[in-house]
């Protein structure tokens, strides 16, 4: 098989690092395994994010995510482990994760977490006329 689950994140250069802008994410293929039971989970993973320098390089996202198929973890968990994650690659100006895990035994669980680089400023809605 040419490509392996990996938890190596590669990243780029911003290439537009003066400027505050959103890169939009959506991952709607995650699985991992309930840690008590044993049976697979499955979320649609949403990332935004305001890069600063650096820049998650999709490939490694694909790869990273897979590597969670058979690893045993609490949703809550999961999600901030992703974020940490990607949070250290790229030290972004803010950064928000939610996890949309589907149904089980009749319960839906969304999973939202959220860094804001401390030095960084959001800027000022635009309300148009």
């Amino acid at each position: 098989m040419p490509s392996q689950p990996s938890k190596d994140l590669e990243t780029f250069d911003n290439p537009q690092p003066g400027r505050d802008y959103t890169i939009r994410i959506r991952v709607p293929e995650f699985t991992c395994l309930c840690p008590k039971t044993g049976q697979p989970d499955f979320a649609t993973l949403y990332l935004d994010y305001v890069p600063r320098e650096r820049c998650v390089e999709l490939k490694s996202l694909k790869l990273y995510v897979w590597a969670f198929r058979d690893q045993g973890a609490f949703h809550e968990k999961v999600t901030n482990e992703i974020l940490n994650d990607l949070v250290a690659a790229t030290d972004p100006n803010f950064m928000r994760l939610t996890a949309e895990f589907n149904v089980r035994g009749g319960v839906y669980t969304t999973v939202v977490a959220e860094h804001r680089h401390p030095d960084w400023q959001p800027p000022m809605p635009v309300t148009l006329p």
